[in-house]
């Protein structure tokens, strides 16, 4: 079970909005958002040195599921499994996402995101090394 981007069971009828909900992750400022990722970042970690975040790794789910969260988890897992992650997390925002149009707040935005990804790998290699009894 993810505590990070949960996925919502509704019982009952779901509609659309009929304008933007408007998302604002700085609105408490920068240290927040650090503090924020920093714990989202151990909670991946667990899940990755655990096994659990790589389990869904398909790239026919990836691309062919017709379940949005299925093909997400799947897309997600493939991710994981890739060396250099924060690397092709800031060339997707910047580029695939179109950050570097955003000028110093798109590549402040794409920094962080890839840093947030750094934070979940450094800390899996933490969670494992210690399972191994090595030092850090």
């Amino acid at each position: 079970m993810r505590d990070i981007n949960e996925i919502a069971e509704v019982d009952g009828e779901i509609r659309d909005l009929s304008a933007p909900l408007d998302h604002f992750p700085f609105s408490k400022g920068i240290a927040q958002w650090i503090d924020k990722h920093n714990r989202y970042s151990t909670s991946e970690a667990e899940l990755l040195a655990a096994g659990m975040a790589t389990s869904d790794a398909s790239l026919k789910t990836a691309f062919t599921a017709k379940d949005l969260h299925e093909r997400r988890r799947a897309q997600k897992a493939i991710f994981y499994k890739l060396p250099g992650r924060p690397v092709i997390k800031w060339c997707y925002m910047m580029f695939v996402r179109g950050a570097v149009l955003d000028g110093s707040a798109g590549v402040m935005y794409a920094t962080l995101q890839s840093i947030y990804e750094y934070f979940i790998e450094v800390k899996r290699r933490e969670m494992l090394r210690r399972r191994e009894g090595q030092g850090l």
